[in-house]
């Protein structure tokens, strides 16, 4: 029978466990240029695919990859970023929420 000591002490690795696999959601999915907030947000999954006209603002330099809101994935092509949720963005995208990081 566990007892609560037992219990105290396996607590910790359990909440490390569960926040990690929630941090980086396994097939997580890429997002979508026309996803409705994508679209919103004029994300482009190359930067160098951005409208100059719609967004004179922008430049190349600007990625994913190098803004603020950016978080990194398991992969150096994709990560995360808070505006999407769960799907996963291209680190050499780019939308107009872009914050240097």
């Amino acid at each position: 029978m566990p007892t609560r000591r037992h219990f105290l002490k396996t607590m910790p690795v359990a909440m490390a466990a569960s926040l990690a696999a929630m941090a980086t959601p396994a097939g997580a999915a890429e997002l979508d240029e026309k996803d409705p907030q994508a679209v919103k947000l004029g994300y482009k999954a190359d930067t160098r695919k951005v409208d100059q006209a719609r967004y004179p603002g922008h430049a190349p330099s600007q990625t994913c990859a190098n803004c603020q809101l950016f978080q990194e994935g398991s992969s150096p092509a994709t990560g995360g970023c808070v505006l999407f949720g769960d799907k996963q963005v291209a680190a050499a995208g780019w939308c107009s929420a872009w914050e240097q990081g």
